[in-house]
């Protein structure tokens, strides 16, 4: 098959000797992101406007903090803090309005009326409305949809290239969230005998290093007794940050 934008990373993440390629895929694109989002993109009217609606997550908030472009960071988190200031004015509003109404009400009657309410009193909706606002990431919604993009193409591969084949049951394997998304999607590209083998592959490197790593983390342990102070450290010197990254995908940076 000859190779294009989506396979390209697909076929060099592979050719490293990493806990899950997938994580490294997604660690270059989220790097490549945080840096578009603080550069030119930063002054472009569409993505303003969805930055402005949606913002960023704690963690790619500290991504881009970290990254030291103040002054890019500044002008989007202004134009974001206002429209944000508007949404929680008339949500505050709401919430006051609701407080109003409640504190009127006879204590047995507040009882009475949230035994039997079915949904949330006015003010409790104003809360979690106000909420929402701060569980949007429009970092994260192109990076998760990218990822999609780059789960699909390695099913895609596997189906197709024999010598992906052999890398892909060569390797370690995937981290836990990874290895449960292309169970998740395995069906809807494969079927038959190839999905039979495609998971049979992926299960199998699952428990073999799952196995493998919680071995170079016992040892890890294991060398701080004082018998075992002049022993091997072997694969064990960073198998807390591979252990921590194979269960909950790419965490700590090692």
């Amino acid at each position: 098959m000859r190779q294009h934008i989506d396979t390209i990373p697909l076929w060099d993440a592979y050719k490293t000797d990493c806990e899950c390629p997938l994580c490294k895929i997604r660690s270059q694109n989220e790097a490549m992101y945080v840096e578009n989002f603080l550069g030119a993109s930063v002054m472009e009217p569409d993505t303003r406007v969805e930055v402005n609606q949606k913002g960023y997550c704690p963690h790619h908030f500290q991504m881009m903090f970290d990254a030291g472009n103040r002054l890019g960071l500044a002008l989007m988190t202004h134009t974001y803090l206002k429209e944000t200031m508007q949404k929680v004015e008339v949500l505050s509003k709401e919430a006051l309005s609701a407080a109003g109404e409640q504190a009127s009400k006879p204590l047995p009657a507040r009882l009475i009326s949230k035994i039997g309410a079915k949904k949330e009193d006015g003010l409790t909706a104003a809360a979690i409305k106000i909420e929402e606002t701060t569980q949007t990431c429009i970092l994260c919604e192109r990076l998760n949809a990218t990822m999609e993009r780059y789960l699909y193409t390695l099913l895609y591969l596997w189906r197709k290239e024999s010598e992906f084949r052999k890398a892909f049951a060569s390797s370690k394997g995937l981290c836990l969230p990874h290895y449960a998304q292309l169970l998740k999607m395995a069906p809807e590209e494969l079927s038959g005998q190839e999905l039979s083998e495609f998971v049979k592959t992926l299960t199998t490197l699952m428990h073999d290093n799952l196995a493998r790593i919680e071995k170079e983390l016992e040892w890890f342990t294991l060398k701080f007794d004082y018998r075992n102070q002049d022993k091997p450290w072997g694969n064990s010197q960073d198998a807390v940050e591979r252990s921590i990254n194979k269960l909950r995908g790419h965490t700590v940076e090692g």
